[in-house]
């Protein structure tokens, strides 16, 4: 045979696409406990989309690419009068959800956060609803919703388990595009070969990378690149759904495939099937709009508020003990540039969280910023990892996030050491941590509607048994700005 000549032989479909594919046709969702989490996942991430429109800087990226454009049963918006065709109204959806930083979060080799795939499900919901009773048939409901969050969840959390993308500096959104391009194409009526062909499509789009995330370049497209990637994942499915074909090999084909071009030629692990695992076990931020390795050092800081507040020009030093992944993705110093910026700098969030006793979204607004008690006590910390919480992040029966501060005086004294191995949202903590959950849900909502609205939504949205039954274009509709 020639060397020069390659084989052009179309190979099967690489495995990782037909193992996905037969979970998102086949596997059915019989874990009341994932479609429960499922349910809170729901109200609190469209309450993180609320919350987000009080920020213009968010709020000007949202509508129809072209002004005064008319969708006939078009994507609503929650909490805004857009009407959006379903590729656009992901996007919108998917970038207030993640705007604020303050949707669930998975952490594992990779972290991201599955929830973000809720732009592309709702948007390819909504609009299917209307065009099915639009031609007399039967429109889709929120148990359909719940049980692809699930399916969503579980592809982009299952491949997140022991496969790194910020390691070969790849963002997570990739997973958020996989995810959603797999469930929507199957909610559109794909078969399973048609699913494994917009797999393959949604891996050869490659991935953005993580410039934005970090220093010196962290800036607010990480806000709404969820949005991007979910919306593709919309665009991708209603193309595969015209007969585009796919391309079987797409990660392993030698020098043109994903695993050689953007993953050092290593090919993905799975610790364990697909089944409703990362939903079940998903972390909710509950407490504290911050990155989610900070979590728990904003709840020790917090803690240590009173007993440091009227003692800031006595500190010597801040001892913040954490895990390696903290270090790498948001341990920085220098000058904070934006609202982005100061939400992945772990010192900036325990400053807040010293000084107020709290930390919310306005605090990363540049009228706090400029607050010199700030970047006084952010010069006074120093960072060390504890090798047991790198250790018990990656651990299957663990997955701690584990922080600890201490402050010391110049005097000699010093505080306690205050540890906080599992944030509030961690499942360890669910019984403490869904009453607050819901009440974040409930305070999101005052900031936008009315009290009439509110308490429609609340009828409607906090009886998690007749919320399964209700037809998504009546959802969306309860959230509508009206």
């Amino acid at each position: 045979m020639n060397a020069n000549v390659d084989v052009n032989q179309r190979p099967p479909p690489d495995k990782v696409l037909t193992d996905i594919a037969s979970y998102v046709c086949d596997y059915r969702i019989e874990s009341e406990e994932a479609i429960q989490t499922a349910w809170y996942c729901l109200l609190d991430t469209i309450g993180c989309g609320i919350l987000a429109l009080r920020f213009p800087e968010c709020v000007k990226l949202l509508g129809p690419v072209v002004p005064g454009t008319v969708v006939p049963h078009g994507v609503r918006v929650p909490g805004t009068d857009f009407v959006l065709d379903p590729i656009k109204g992901a996007w919108d959806i998917g970038c207030i959800n993640r705007w604020l930083d303050y949707n669930d979060t998975w952490l594992a080799a990779e972290w991201g956060h599955p929830s973000d795939n809720l732009g592309g499900i709702l948007a390819t919901a909504d609009y299917l609803s209307q065009t099915q009773l639009a031609r007399g048939r039967e429109p889709i409901h929120i148990r359909t919703v719940l049980e692809n969050m699930v399916k969503a969840h579980e592809i982009q959390g299952g491949i997140a388990l022991e496969n790194s993308f910020n390691r070969v500096g790849l963002d997570h959104v990739l997973l958020v595009r996989v995810a959603t391009a797999a469930v929507v194409t199957r909610m559109m009526g794909g078969s399973y070969d048609q699913v494994v062909d917009v797999l393959s499509h949604a891996f050869i789009d490659g991935s953005s990378l993580r410039t934005y995330r970090h220093a010196p370049n962290a800036g607010p497209r990480k806000s709404w690149a969820a949005g991007d990637a979910t919306s593709r994942g919309v665009f991708l499915a209603q193309t595969v759904m015209k007969g585009e074909i796919g391309y079987p090999s797409a990660l392993t084909a030698p020098t043109w495939g994903f695993y050689d071009v953007n993953f050092h030629g290593q090919e993905f692990k799975f610790q364990r099937p697909l089944e409703s695992y990362v939903m079940e076990h998903i972390l909710f931020k509950i407490s504290f709009p911050a990155e989610f390795h900070a979590q728990t050092a904003v709840e020790a800081a917090v803690q240590l508020h009173p007993k440091v507040v009227g003692r800031l020009d006595e500190i010597d030093r801040i001892e913040l003990t954490t895990h390696e992944s903290a270090i790498r993705i948001i341990s920085k110093s220098g000058s904070l540039n934006n609202p982005a910026d100061r939400d992945h700098c772990l010192q900036y969030m325990v400053a807040i969280g010293l000084l107020k006793g709290n930390l919310v979204a306005e605090d990363y607004e540049d009228i706090v910023a400029e607050d010199p008690r700030v970047d006084q006590l952010r010069d006074s910390m120093v960072v060390s990892e504890d090798a047991r919480y790198s250790k018990e992040y990656h651990d299957s029966d663990k997955r701690s996030i584990a922080n600890a501060i201490q402050v010391f005086f110049k005097d000699g004294s010093s505080t306690e050491r205050v540890e906080v191995e599992y944030p509030i949202g961690h499942r360890r903590r669910r019984e403490e941590g869904i009453p607050k959950l819901i009440e974040k849900f409930r305070s999101n909502l005052r900031t936008h509607y009315s009290q009439r609205q509110v308490e429609e939504i609340e009828s409607a949205c906090l009886h998690p048994d007749a919320l399964q039954q209700l037809e998504v274009s009546d959802f969306m509709q309860l959230f509508s700005a009206h």
